[in-house]
C-alpha cells in the first residue's frame, strides 16, 4: 500500500471511466457503514473514506474480472473487509515498531518520500500537491505521519521477510520430487539473429546473396555478434542481434523448424519470409524435459522461502492482532 503509486492508480482508475463504480463503491461503504466508521484499531479510527481511498484504483480491475454485477458486488465486499483489515494491521505494526523507544524514521526519510511523490505524482507541483491535501481535508502534518506509517510498515514487513532461516537441502530435494512437473521446460534457444530487408523488388537470390556473404565471413571464425552488429537491420542490432531466451512456441514455424534442428553455437541457412531474409544463431541451447536439480535449486530456495515468510507474517499478525485492541463496524 505505497502512498505514492495508490495516488497515481486513484487518478488513472477515473481517467479510464471508473467514475461510476467509484461511485457504487461510495454508496456501498456508506450503506454499510452508517456511521462513516469502518474499525477502531488501539486508538485509530479508520473511517469509510480511508477504505474508499484505498479500493478506487483496484475497481477497473475488479470491473474486468467480473463476469456479472452480482460477481461484482461479491467482489467488492471481499475487497473491503480485505482492506479494512490491511489498515487495521498497518495500525497494529506501527504500534509495534513504537514499542522500542530506539527506533525512529529520520525526518529526512520523510521528506525525501514526500519529495518523490510530489515529483512523481503531481508533476513536482507543489500547488498540486497542496491542492490534494486540501481535498481530503488533509493537513501536512497529518500526511508526514501517513508517509512515516508507510514507511514504518514497509520496513517490519520487510524485517520479518529477512527473518527467514536458510532452506535444507533436504527440504530443496524433498520439494524437486514432490513438484517435478513444475520445473518441465519447452525446447529453448538463446537467439540471436541477423535481418536484411527486402527492399522494394529485391529478389530472394538478391537477399540470399547478401546473407551468403556474412555466411562465408562466420565460416572464418568471426563473431555472430560482431557480425549482427555491423549488418543487421532488425532493432536488436547495437546488442548483437541478441533476442534473449525463445520457446519453441514463441517462434512461427518459418524459424522454429530449422532453428531447433541445431546446437550451440551453429547458425542456420537463410532463412526467407516475404519480409526479407535472416541467420539464427544458437547462442545457447535448452530441451525440453524436466529440469535438473541443479538447474533449479535456487528457484526452489526462493519458492520454500517465500512460503515460510508467508506462514511466519501471517503468525506474526495473528500475535499483533491477539495482543491489540480491535473494534470492527
Amino acid at each position: 500500500m505505497m502512498l505514492g503509486r495508490r495516488l497515481s492508480l486513484t487518478f488513472l482508475a477515473l481517467a479510464a471511466g471508473s467514475v461510476t463504480r467509484a461511485q457504487q463503491t461510495a454508496d456501498s461503504l456508506n450503506l454499510r457503514f452508517a456511521n462513516g466508521i469502518a474499525a477502531v484499531a488501539e486508538d485509530k479510527v479508520i473511517t469509510v473514506d480511508d477504505v474508499r481511498r484505498e479500493i478506487s484504483p483496484l475497481i477497473p480491475q475488479l470491473q474486468r474480472e467480473a463476469r456479472s454485477e452480482r460477481e461484482f458486488n461479491e467482489k467488492l465486499e471481499t475487497l473491503q473487509d480485505d482492506v479494512i483489515q490491511q489498515l487495521i494491521d498497518r495500525v497494529l505494526i506501527v504500534k509495534e515498531f513504537r514499542k522500542d523507544e530506539k527506533k525512529h524514521i529520520p525526518l529526512s526519510f520523510i521528506d525525501n518520500r514526500i519529495a518523490d511523490i510530489q515529483t512523481t505524482e503531481f508533476d513536482n507541483d507543489r500547488s498540486k500537491f497542496l491542492a490534494y491535501l486540501r481535498s481530503r481535508s488533509t493537513t501536512l502534518a497529518d500526511y508526514k505521519r501517513e508517509v512515516e506509517e508507510s514507511i514504518i510498515y514497509d520496513y517490519m514487513r520487510g524485517q520479518q521477510r529477512k527473518s527467514q532461516s536458510l532452506i535444507s537441502p533436504v527440504r530443496i530435494e524433498t520439494f524437486y520430487r514432490e513438484n517435478k512437473d513444475r520445473f518441465y521446460q519447452e525446447d529453448g534457444v538463446h537467439l540471436r539473429l541477423i535481418q536484411f530487408n527486402r527492399n522494394n523488388g529485391e529478389s530472394d537470390s538478391e537477399l540470399t546473396a547478401k546473407a551468403n556473404v556474412v555466411v562465408a565471413r562466420l565460416n572464418t571464425g568471426e563473431k555472430f555478434e560482431d557480425l549482427a552488429k555491423e549488418y543487421s537491420q532488425d532493432s536488436r542490432r547495437t546488442k548483437g542481434g541478441d533476442w534473449g531466451w525463445q520457446k519453441r512456441s514463441d517462434l512461427k514455424p518459418a524459424f522454429s523448424d530449422p532453428l531447433f534442428t541445431l546446437k550451440k553455437g551453429e547458425t542456420t541457412a537463410p532463412v526467407l519470409t516475404p519480409e526479407g531474409c535472416f541467420l539464427l544463431f544458437v547462442e545457447e541451447r535448452k530441451y525440453a524435459g524436466i529440469q535438473p536439480l541443479d538447474d533449479v535449486r535456487d528457484q526452489i530456495e526462493r519458492i520454500l522461502v517465500q512460503q515460510m515468510a508467508q506462514v511466519s507474517q501471517e503468525r506474526w499478525l495473528e500475535r499483533l492482532r491477539r495482543n491489540g485492541y480491535v473494534k470492527h463496524y
